[in-house]
């Protein structure tokens, strides 16, 4: 018990440096501190990067949020749209250096242990600069990647 209030003390203050890590992850532009702000409160920006939807189907996708309890000003719910619009849309590229797990594993299709492989190379080696690099990785389909290649940018 009485470990109990330090640990939570402890978890409590980690909690926000893990949030801005995450934050800094995600693309720049208009809406980024928004979407941080009002999405990432109750959920890790995994569940949204890796859907790849429409600029109708995100705002369907917020107005449902908005009605579980995200709140917003109009003027924000219109910038959190457009930000997802832009960066998570049908047609958006993965950022293979600042993706998470989840977005490369369903958007590009890597098995767990590519996404892994690709994870790992990351914090040992820094960002990939090329796609060549990106086949380098120990445990890469190249046919796979190379199937990928218009959907990852550096």
């Amino acid at each position: 018990m009485k470990l109990a209030l330090p640990l939570m003390l402890l978890a409590l203050a980690c909690a926000p440096a893990a949030d801005e890590k995450e934050v800094a992850r995600l693309p720049e532009g208009p809406g980024k501190e928004i979407v941080a702000r009002i999405c990432m409160t109750c959920h890790d920006s995994g569940n949204f990067r890796k859907t790849r939807f429409s600029s109708d189907e995100w705002s369907d996708s917020v107005a449902d949020m908005v009605e579980r309890g995200a709140s917003g000003t109009p003027a924000e719910i219109e910038a959190v749209v457009a930000y997802l619009a832009k960066n998570f849309g049908q047609d958006s590229p993965v950022r293979i250096n600042s993706a998470p797990f989840a977005e490369i594993k369903v958007v590009l299709g890597f098995t767990v242990a590519e996404v892994r492989a690709v994870l790992e190379s990351r914090e040992k080696n820094g960002t990939l600069k090329s796609f060549e690099e990106l086949l380098k990785v120990p445990g890469i389909d190249a046919v796979k990647a190379e199937a990928q290649k218009p959907r990852i940018v550096f």
